[in-house]
């Protein structure tokens, strides 16, 4: 029996470390780290000890035995990688902190931003002794798009809190969320408190399409849609058009795939998630019956990923169609256009939901006077219009410039090197990297970022901060971890009684509400 990697995962190399053998590539070191799709467990080596499954967040480890019809193409994906990359090196490994001349003891670092990038900032640098790190959020929860941005049918996914919850209870660590920097405190007071700053932000926006239409009522950015069902409070209370019978989606990555799943889902199942209960209610009276997703791109360079592809082909009570297979790919050229062409040629069936892939598909205006009513688009020379109620642009993040770090323009980015601005000043995540990769690459980042602070702590060139402690002053209105637990026990309670993982709590107030819970903890001011 061999174990199976049986979706995109976190490629947080857990379960690397955790396998006695090896077989689980790529390695952290290893070309393709925190690139490749997914990682990839050698059936030839595999001993079947299952440590590796223990040793995962997010449940995607699987022995062979217990795959669903669903995941079987996976066990022929991991046999495969090794037929192109043998790995013949099965050196055990470990990963070990580098040994530092300098004595880390005391060492502050404040960290903006509580997402995955910077959480797994904080875990790098409280592996060296003596290391305190208080991270900074707008919002009054942590964990970013881990939380805002993961599909609510992706349950799996969502289990790398699991990860995040361990590097909270952590000594050294603390937060001070709900804290916006530029308003409630400004980069110099994150200065004058530490020795370094952190920026791992994100990439908050979403890139435009240019076109005429864009701005109608009915035409959205996906981004913000994904955010209005996850219960991001700054979009919960966002309405959206579902009164027509089709939406298109531009784009083809795997945001893409996640919106369309949404639109077309038993609102029954979706139920049994943390879906935001205000997105639930109005896709329970959707019209929504067909997804239209556009990409510009052609089969085989499709954005989203191989395991994306083979969850929304698996899909139970939906059919997912490709409109238009284009004659000069071969259905073969890759695995993805293998499974394209087996969805290009299944039919419909009568009066199911049904979600619609095309390529080569360009849009070039967005239709409707006071709203949208769909748009036009261009295939191999030929213009066509297609009516929607709901047009939802899903074709990229993006970065906003940071307050007093240089900024560019092209690719949405802060200028680094090696994550180092400036000594003290040092970005992670997307602001470092852009928008690209997966949750597990932003591990890689983060250590190459840490390790470039630590080479300044030794260098003698960070400044010992003037202030006094970071996590128990600064803005009177932020959550501590107390707080964050209170909410976090709140949702989950409620999510009890309801047989779902959690309920969000959606709305500013009521999660400053639910923070002032904690036991012991100071009331929190009203805003």
């Amino acid at each position: 029996m061999t174990y199976v990697v049986t979706r995109s995962c976190c490629a947080d190399a857990s379960c690397v470390l955790a396998c006695p053998v090896n077989c689980i590539h790529p390695a952290p070191g290893e070309p393709g780290f925190g690139q490749t799709e997914m990682l990839y467990v050698d059936p030839r080596t595999c001993v079947d000890c299952g440590a590796c499954t223990t040793a995962c967040p997010v449940d995607a480890l699987k022995p062979h035995t217990g795959l669903t019809e669903a995941e079987l193409p996976f066990l022929e994906l991991n046999r495969a990688y090794y037929d192109a990359h043998p790995h013949e090196d099965r050196t055990p490994m470990a990963l070990v902190p580098a040994r530092r001349r300098t004595s880390t003891a005391g060492l502050r670092v404040a960290v903006v931003g509580a997402g995955p990038a910077g959480l797994f900032a904080a875990d790098e640098l409280l592996r060296y002794p003596g290391v305190t790190v208080t991270v900074h959020d707008r919002l009054p929860t942590p964990y970013g798009l881990a939380r805002a941005g993961v599909a609510p049918d992706h349950q799996d996914t969502q289990r790398v809190a699991r990860l995040f919850r361990a590097v909270e209870g952590q000594p050294g660590f603390s937060y001070r969320l709900g804290t916006e920097i530029g308003r409630d405190l400004h980069h110099e007071d994150l200065v004058r408190d530490h020795h370094a700053v952190i920026y791992a932000v994100g990439a908050a926006t979403d890139r435009r399409l240019g076109i005429v239409g864009e701005d109608l009522p009915g035409s959205a950015s996906a981004t913000d849609f994904v955010a209005w069902y996850n219960g991001h409070p700054d979009h919960s209370a966002t309405p959206y058009a579902l009164d027509g019978e089709r939406a298109v989606v531009i784009g083809n990555g795997n945001v893409a795939l996640d919106v369309a799943r949404v639109l077309t889902a038993d609102p029954d199942a979706l139920a049994r998630t943390d879906i935001s209960d205000r997105a639930l209610a109005a896709l329970r009276t959707s019209r929504v019956r067909e997804v239209v997703v556009l990409g510009r791109r052609g089969p085989a360079e499709a954005a989203f990923t191989l395991p994306e592809l083979l969850a929304l082909a698996a899909l139970d009570g939906v059919d997912v169609l490709v409109q238009g297979w284009p004659a000069d790919v071969p259905p073969d050229a890759t695995p993805k256009t293998a499974v394209l062409a087996e969805l290009a040629a299944r039919t419909p069936v009568a009066g199911r939901r049904r979600i619609v892939l095309r390529f080569r598909t360009r849009p070039t205006r967005i239709l409707g006077d006071d709203r949208v009513t769909g748009l036009t688009v261009e295939t191999a020379g030929a213009v066509e219009s297609v009516e929607a109620s709901l047009v939802l642009r899903a074709i990229g993040y993006r970065a906003r410039p940071v307050p007093g770090l240089p900024f560019d323009e092209s690719t949405g980015t802060v200028p680094h090197e090696g994550g180092r601005v400036r000594p003290g000043v040092y970005v992670a995540g997307w602001i470092k990297r852009g928008p690209q990769g997966f949750i597990g690459t932003n591990k890689s980042c983060a250590q190459e970022t840490v390790s470039a602070l630590l080479d300044d702590l030794e260098a003698g060139l960070l400044t010992a901060p003037t202030g006094g402690d970071p996590a128990s002053g600064g803005h009177p209105g932020a959550v501590g971890l107390d707080g964050w637990r209170a909410i976090d026990e709140s949702e989950r309670a409620a999510g009890r009684h309801q047989g779902r993982p959690r309920v969000k709590l959606v709305d500013r107030e009521e999660l400053l509400a639910a923070a002032r819970a904690a036991p012991g903890r100071r009331p929190l001011p009203s805003r």
